[in-house]
């Protein structure tokens, strides 16, 4: 794959989830050890109201049930994520997820303190819990805001790398150079530049989130729309439902692959395979034609 501004994606893929875990994974770790040294000057340094473990057991605790709850974040950022069309809906979703976040972290969080002061022969007083639980909430909704901020600006400077596609826009006056409701071509914005996608070149598409990823010559590009929309607008002569989340292009399609399950799994021309659901397979070889099917 080439490379644009110096930065090869290609490869970013392959490292991509090392790089997302590890990024978590580092920034709890240095969030513990800032935290613990400061709560542990605080409190026993300097005042002395309590042992040289407490401090440590608190943080790392909190830190252990953020790092859990990351994946919960990612989920709720892809499902609801902050775009100029829609952010009032997400700002109102997220705040709402963030009494949950919070009850979570919390109850995980005394949990693991009272777990490490037992092993320790000690015992862990959280204090008043609506007094407890309102203070600890201010500080989750930081963290969960911060959490949704880091990862909405990671999926833009990813979606500036990958490119994202859109479709044609209906011109202001005369008629549209193409058909808007069944377009041949997609209009793909990646690092300021802007270029064309045949529609027929699209490979397969898979649903994500809010989005529909279209896979071109080895590249995914996300379109902002619903599978159910994207499937309305392409050949259906061509293009065909194999999965709840998926549909290929027939045109690249070389084996399908049954499944002791019933379902299958259908192998592509570039050797990528894509799920097949049992409720689709029928339908699908009938369409397949004279190309092979391995048994």
């Amino acid at each position: 794959m080439a490379k644009q501004a110096g930065f090869d994606y290609g490869k970013f893929q392959r490292w991509r989830r090392p790089f997302e875990v590890g990024f978590w994974l580092l920034l709890c770790a240095v969030n513990t050890v800032f935290n613990g040294t400061v709560s542990w000057y605080d409190n026993v340094r300097r005042s002395q109201r309590a042992s040289s473990f407490e401090p440590w057991v608190w943080e790392t605790s909190s830190s252990l049930m953020l790092l859990a709850l990351v994946p919960l974040v990612v989920l709720a950022t892809r499902r609801w994520p902050f775009r100029l069309d829609s952010w009032r809906h997400s700002l109102v979703v997220h705040l709402l997820l963030s009494v949950p976040f919070s009850l979570v972290h919390v109850a995980g969080m005394v949990a693991l303190r009272q777990l490490a002061y037992a092993v320790a022969g000690a015992h862990y007083d959280f204090g008043h819990w609506i007094v407890q639980l309102g203070y600890e909430y201010l500080k989750d909704l930081r963290t969960y805001f911060l959490f949704v901020g880091t990862m909405s600006f990671y999926g833009f400077v990813l979606r500036r790398l990958q490119g994202e596609a859109r479709l044609l826009a209906e011109p202001d006056e005369g008629p549209p150079v193409e058909p808007i409701d069944r377009p041949e071509r997609f209009l793909v914005r990646k690092l300021g530049r802007e270029f064309l996608v045949a529609a027929r070149e699209i490979e397969w598409a898979q649903a994500s989130g809010n989005y529909v990823n279209l896979h071109v010559r080895g590249r995914d590009y996300p379109l902002r729309a619903t599978m159910s929309g994207i499937e309305e607008r392409l050949d259906p002569q061509r293009f065909v439902r194999v999965h709840r989340s998926y549909l290929v292009n027939l045109d690249y399609l070389a084996e399908i692959e049954p499944l002791e399950t019933g379902d299958a799994r259908l192998v592509m021309r570039d050797g990528a395979t894509v799920p097949c659901s049992r409720r689709f397979r029928a339908q699908l070889r009938e369409r397949f034609g004279d190309t092979p099917v391995h048994a």
